[in-house]
């Protein structure tokens, strides 16, 4: 090893994670309450003892350069481990704690919360980072170390990962509680594809299955319109806009309120398997293990948090009815 590499300090790698993160030294400077002076002389620093340069401004915009990206994957390592370090010193003294960086589609937000929440009434002391992002972002950080574990669907077999799957995650159709759809007694998919589809956008695994899924049945939808959060999606639903493919547990509140309409397709719901997930290269930290653990003997709490979001589904009072104008 270079004897530079080692004269770097953990202060300068602080500096260097949050120049990264911002792409500006100035939001870096802020962010550690220094003067933007105090960061570049930190980087001009780092980048001697490294013997390159770190960062190249293209018009006015940061980027990483090579180096820039192998040092970063090496401080998050370094900074993972002391962390690790942190927690087992904590766990020696008889009680876990730390933080779960955690990192979650979309379409278990509504969900994973109330997990967690089950989760701290073991372990008090353990704090939660929680990232939420569409299926495609969450593939693309799972190379990138910052997570302890990631909960998706759809995991990709190409990479070498651990996984354990836990809950059904269900697909159904919804529309406006005043939708001509919304007093039927039975559909079929097919009787769906003369409505518009409000999807949401590229990278969504909720829209990847449900495409996938109409594929395989031959439906064949005329309008497709994207909505580019499952939130403004409802609302769009609500708003009588067209019809969609979502997670139950993401309108369970709008379902219960009788908002909107589950509509009853017999092909429905879909269920793809929630799952969470590990870098094998990866050791996990105490707190980590921990909630791995909880998940994998939990699985009949599981159910009863599961069940509640089932039965919340289901409507408590007639279906609203949209004012007239005029």
């Amino acid at each position: 090893m270079r004897k530079s590499l080692m004269r770097m300090t953990l202060r300068q790698l602080q500096v260097f994670s949050s120049v990264c993160s911002n792409l500006s030294y100035s939001r870096a400077a802020e962010e550690m309450a220094l003067t933007q002076p105090a960061v570049s002389l930190q980087i001009r620093q780092l980048e001697e003892l490294i013997g390159q340069p770190l960062f190249d401004y293209i018009g006015k915009k940061l980027y990483l350069t090579e180096a820039a990206e192998a040092l970063q994957r090496a401080s998050a390592d370094i900074f993972g481990r002391l962390e690790s370090l942190d927690m087992q010193l904590t766990d020696l003294q008889g009680s876990l704690q730390g933080q779960l960086n955690l990192c979650i589609e979309s379409s278990a937000k509504y969900f994973i919360p109330h997990l967690f929440a089950e989760f701290r009434r073991e372990f008090p002391e353990v704090s939660l980072n929680l990232t939420v992002l569409n299926h495609a972002m969450v593939v693309r950080r799972l190379g990138m170390s910052r997570d302890d574990l990631l909960i998706m669907s759809q995991v990709p077999m190409d990479m070498d990962l651990d996984f354990v799957p836990f809950l059904n995650n269900p697909i159904v159709a919804v529309a406006a509680s005043d939708h001509a759809l919304s007093n039927a007694s039975q559909l079929s998919l097919v009787d769906l594809t003369q409505q518009p589809l409000l999807v949401r956008e590229n990278g969504s695994g909720t829209r990847r299955a449900g495409e996938e899924f109409c594929h395989q049945k031959h439906a064949h939808f005329s309008q497709v319109w994207e909505i580019g959060s499952s939130e403004s999606q409802a609302e769009a639903v609500r708003a009588g806009l067209g019809i969609a493919l979502m997670p139950r547990h993401a309108v369970r509140l709008e379902l219960q309120q009788g908002l909107l309409r589950e509509l009853p397709v017999a092909e429905l719901p879909l269920y793809r398997s929630w799952c969470v997930v590990n870098l094998r290269s990866r050791r996990l930290s105490p707190v980590a293990q921990a909630f791995l653990d909880f998940i994998r003997s939990h699985r009949s709490l599981i159910n009863q948090l599961h069940e509640q979001f089932q039965q919340s589904s289901t409507p408590i009072a007639e279906p609203a009815k949209r004012p007239l104008s005029g």
